[in-house]
């Protein structure tokens, strides 16, 4: 048979649904040996056992004298198997008496699928012989051409299975990170808020939240956080401490104390390299327009005047959460009138970059921001969004990026 073509017929036989390994081989097995334009009348299939050294005999077909099913051979006293883990393929005579006596005399055999390390050696997983009327090195190049195609099968099967593997958590990190960012828009009395949240992968560290609780209707906590690492790491991190804000909010712990019980879990719980800055603010349904809030290492979310005025940049009041146990944080105020927006973001808009590697930076932030006022929430969110992505297409550099915009409106 041409060998290109018995390649493709050896990937096409194997490429069948199969329940297990040793199915799928047994079938390729069988379909060598039935295969007219292939001189073989038999042939069986071994497996090593690296726990004790030795091949077992798993299966057998063809026009031979039956071996005693899981016969097996020590590797030490069957030199065969050391030279079909160097040259891949072999002919042989063979030497073992009690397969002599079940009519093998000479055998072509050939290493399949990936190896497996024993003592100082690396040795095939599975080990293809077969008996022909008059075996020659002709049929070196056959066997040679099997073990390629399905050593490349059994490689594909077992990328595919951890493809699906990961495929699946994946999904389930999807999913965890669905679960932590809330609906995009929220109403909270004279506010309307809204949110967008884009990882640069498939998950990220960026993440933000609105939290209430039933007995005060008259208050409403934002947050919005960026974990320093990346991918599944971050999402970690940011997993950690949206559950660990929420819980403390259920019980009405004050911002301070919160932020300083959830900045020495992080310490006790991730590297120091891995922290978290955190922006946590809490408006009030008054007439002043009060906001409360307490600020871990995050962007300066920026509070911008219905006219335009100087913007108001919400700074640190504390570390980023991770690195410093003992770190304080106290509380500052800022007021929202009629018309004014605070814009709550994470590092990964102002720091996008263009193809040149210019940074997006604050001033195109704010003047976006202040052109834009007139804008619901919603409105102005998906703008600054889609104008940063725009300006970020061409760079090779990206990062999560996230918004939050509250608006005041009455």
């Amino acid at each position: 048979m041409e060998l290109r073509r018995l390649y493709r017929t050896i990937e096409q036989l194997a490429s069948r649904e199969s329940r297990s390994e040793k199915e799928l081989l047994e079938f390729v097995l069988k379909s060598i040996v039935q295969n007219e334009e292939i001189p073989f009348k038999g042939g069986r299939m071994w497996r090593l056992e690296a726990k004790t050294g030795s091949y077992e005999l798993i299966h057998q077909v063809g026009d031979i004298e039956r071996i005693r099913q899981s016969y097996k051979l020590k590797v030490k006293d069957y030199p065969m198997f050391l030279q079909v883990a160097k040259q891949r393929t072999i002919l042989a005579s063979e030497t073992d008496k009690y397969l002599r006596r079940r009519g093998i005399v000479k055998y072509s055999a050939t290493g399949v699928g990936d190896k497996v390390r024993w003592r100082e050696h690396e040795l095939y997983r599975y080990i293809l012989a077969f008996n022909a009327d008059f075996p020659d090195a002709s049929l070196s190049h056959t066997l040679n051409i099997i073990s390629s195609a399905l050593t490349s099968v059994l490689r594909g099967r077992k990328s595919e299975q951890k493809a699906k593997a990961l495929e699946k958590d994946i999904d389930k990190a999807r999913e965890i990170q669905r679960r932590i960012l809330p609906e995009h828009e929220i109403r909270f009395h004279n506010y309307e808020i809204y949110g967008i949240s884009v990882p640069d992968r498939i998950v990220g560290g960026d993440f933000f939240d609105y939290l209430g609780t039933p007995e005060d209707s008259d208050r409403l906590g934002i947050a919005i956080g960026d974990a320093a690492s990346k991918g599944f790491s971050a999402a970690a991190q940011a997993l950690y401490v949206s559950g660990a804000l929420r819980m403390g909010i259920e019980f009405q712990t004050k911002i301070s104390s919160l932020l300083g019980r959830i900045n020495k879990l992080m310490n006790q719980t991730f590297p120091d390299e891995h922290f978290v800055t955190l922006f946590y603010g809490e408006l009030i349904n008054d007439k002043n327009g009060l906001l409360v809030y307490a600020n871990a290492g995050h962007n300066s979310p920026i509070l911008l005047h219905s006219d335009c005025s100087q913007p108001e940049y919400l700074g640190p009041t504390g570390q980023v959460l991770g690195p410093f146990p003992e770190e304080l944080y106290h509380i500052e105020s800022a007021q929202l009138k009629k018309g004014d927006i605070l814009l709550l973001y994470t590092d990964g808009l102002v720091e996008a970059t263009d193809e040149n590697g210019a940074f997006f930076g604050d001033k195109r932030l704010v003047d976006l921001l202040c052109s834009n006022r007139e804008r619901s929430a919603k409105e102005i969110a998906q703008l600054l969004m889609e104008e940063v992505q725009k300006y970020s297409a061409s760079s090779e550099y990206s990062d999560d990026k996230t918004i939050v915009v509250v608006k005041r409106t009455k």
